[in-house]
């Protein structure tokens, strides 16, 4: 049985786990602490710690009887090389598409 894998991308489209994940950009925290400062069940921010994990993005740590979770650099690495290569090409393309209005420009002008 093949099992899928959420990717980072797709695991942030969910607004809420959007925001579990932003919360976890600025500490590590468990469960209960998450769902305290968001309008969600706690039930509801352990499935998106489910997904977020299962898309690479956060850690888990056991510390007594919690678990304490954080974003792992490797997850935010790889969405920002993601982004890098978007971006280029974007620009890549608005360069070959401006010389090639400034050459049209240029022979009209001949």
């Amino acid at each position: 049985m093949t099992t899928y894998q959420m990717d980072g991308w797709t695991a942030l489209g969910d607004p809420s786990r959007r925001r579990v994940f932003e919360r976890l950009t600025e500490q590590p925290l468990s469960v209960a602490e998450l769902a305290r400062d968001l309008p969600i069940s706690r039930p509801a921010v352990s499935q998106h710690l489910k997904v977020l994990l299962e898309a690479e993005l956060v850690d888990v740590r056991p510390e007594g009887t919690r678990r304490i979770y954080q974003v792992r650099p490797d997850g935010l690495r790889q969405l920002r090389a993601d982004l890098d290569r978007f971006w280029s090409g974007a620009l890549a393309n608005f360069k070959r598409l401006a010389d090639a209005e400034a050459r049209s420009t240029s022979q009209k002008g001949t």
